[in-house]
């Protein structure tokens, strides 16, 4: 363990260097046709596009809350497995390797990012995972509150994006100025 790595809680055992995220959304969409989606928006880099929007969604509100020196950070890297598949489920597992005030790499997010069958014609998008403030002077003291609040921001604007997607793949979203967002 090191100082920009913090182990278990000396008395609860309770890990304290990441914030639980998570967060569900009912797509109105067949599992199937989600699950296609799903594995060519993983392809052609829209998986990427996403994170780095929302990353910086998420570092922009630290820096509205907690003032300048907390948004010192930058995603450097998304890194996704192979889409795993069966017939129920899809799975990808994601991560966000970020560039700290200090210039050193921590990863910012281990989530999976899943799909289920949620009806005939409904389908269950979820990500959960643990969110990590950057290390160093720059994330130290930062309220855990205000983390919360920016990890959870960031992981919405992350599904919503994915979920735009998959309910309206390229071309076919809708006339111009209608909002596809939940």
């Amino acid at each position: 363990m090191t100082a920009d790595s913090p182990g278990p809680d000396r008395w609860t055992g309770a890990v304290t260097d990441h914030i639980v995220v998570g967060d569900r959304v009912a797509l109105n969409v067949g599992f199937r046709a989600a699950r296609a989606r799903l594995r060519i928006l993983a392809l052609d880099g829209m998986l990427l596009r996403a994170s780095e929007v929302a990353y910086g969604e998420g570092v922009t509100g630290l820096v509205e809350l907690a003032g300048r020196a907390a948004g010192l950070t930058r995603l450097a890297d998304v890194c996704l497995e192979n889409l795993a598949e069966t017939d129920d489920c899809a799975h990808i597992a994601l991560q966000w390797e970020a560039i700290a005030a200090d210039g050193k790499l921590f990863t910012a997010l281990d989530a999976d990012l899943m799909l289920v069958p949620a009806g005939d014609q409904v389908t269950a998008l979820s990500l959960t995972g643990a969110y990590r403030p950057q290390p160093g002077r720059a994330g130290a003291g930062l309220d855990q509150a205000i983390v919360r609040c920016c990890a959870t921001a960031a992981i919405g604007s992350f599904l919503d994006q994915v979920a735009c997607a998959l309910v309206h793949p390229a071309g076919t979203a809708g006339p111009a100025g209608r909002s596809t967002l939940r």
